[in-house]
């Protein structure tokens, strides 16, 4: 009995730990590519201009957003402040989450304000992306629907030209992490109409990866339909990366069949979660950045995969 003891845990020694991603997608082995001494960072927005990536993120320590440029989205410049907090509108006293969107010569942003221990969404326009005037003083969205709790976050927003409409994914829920993921409409980017059939897009319980929440939404047009990156959550604390897929972004959501397509790698700096995923194709692969946690650390990692189909 004790020899088929040391030979069983000799072989679970020996055992390869599980994969860390699926589907094609690979993590970069150098390890984050932004981080270290500005401490936990998280939540991005990439956007691609004439050669040059432009990354906003949340910055923790300064309760605020910043912006990072770099010509291979690898290596990152200085962090510029953008957006920081506003106490004195009882709605921001914590800035964090941007979604950003370029529209002609305008850049929009829509970002997550935190106070008193809830969450709500304020929007913001820019001619060059870093000085931002706020086009509300009351928040654009905020919690009120059950589902929501305390808190509506995370957005996403792409403009739908044929509609004229701004279209946004949001999550809502707990204010710790959200529960679930909705969907809302506008024409001005500050007047939102929620979807009737909200939330639509729910944790899988079937699924323990994701079975405790599902939320930071971003969504893709790819081809005829809309793929969705979002975060799973097996608990509050760990999560992983999921793909899915719709042909109107709202209705009859497929999951990839290989999902999670990202997940913690163990030992590794994302070793306790990964969250937020921002994908862009580039013409031959899709850069996929995230962020990682490891112990109370967050940090931006890339996850890489080549040529455009995703595998459905």
């Amino acid at each position: 009995m004790l020899a088929m003891l040391i030979i069983g845990l000799a072989l679970a020694a020996a055992a390869p730990p599980p994969a860390s991603t699926h589907a094609g997608w690979v993590k970069r082995a150098e390890g984050p590519v932004l981080g270290g001494e500005l401490g936990s960072i998280f939540d991005v927005n990439v956007l691609r201009e004439q050669g040059t990536f432009r990354l906003w993120f949340s910055w923790r320590a300064r309760k605020s957003l910043a912006l990072v440029e770099s010509a291979d989205g690898i290596h990152w410049g200085p962090p510029v402040l953008v957006l920081g907090p506003n106490p004195a509108s009882g709605w921001e006293d914590d800035i964090n989450r941007p979604a950003v969107l370029k529209r002609g010569e305008t850049y929009h942003l829509w970002y997550t304000a935190q106070a008193r221990g809830k969450s709500s969404l304020g929007y913001a326009t820019s001619r060059d992306g870093i000085t931002w005037t706020r086009q509300s003083e009351r928040p654009v969205l905020v919690a009120e629907q059950r589902w929501e709790k305390v808190a509506v976050m995370c957005p996403h927003v792409l403009w739908d030209e044929d509609a004229r409409l701004y279209r946004m994914w949001y999550s809502g829920g707990a204010q710790r992490e959200p529960d679930a993921i909705g969907y809302a409409t506008s024409a001005d980017g500050r007047t939102w109409s929620k979807d009737a059939a909200n939330p639509i897009f729910q944790a899988e319980r079937a699924n323990p990866w994701e079975a405790a929440k599902v939320s930071g939404a971003q969504v893709v047009r790819l081809g005829d339909a809309y793929v969705m990156f979002y975060i799973g959550f097996a608990d509050p604390h760990h999560a992983r990366i999921g793909l899915a897929r719709s042909a109107d972004g709202v209705h009859d959501w497929q999951r990839h069949g290989a999902n999670p397509i990202i997940a913690p790698t163990r030992r590794g700096w994302d070793g306790d979660a990964v969250y937020k995923p921002f994908a862009l194709y580039d013409g031959t692969r899709w850069l996929l950045w995230y962020n990682g946690r490891r112990g109370k650390l967050e940090q931006i990692g890339l996850a890489m995969h080549e040529g455009e189909d995703l595998g459905f």
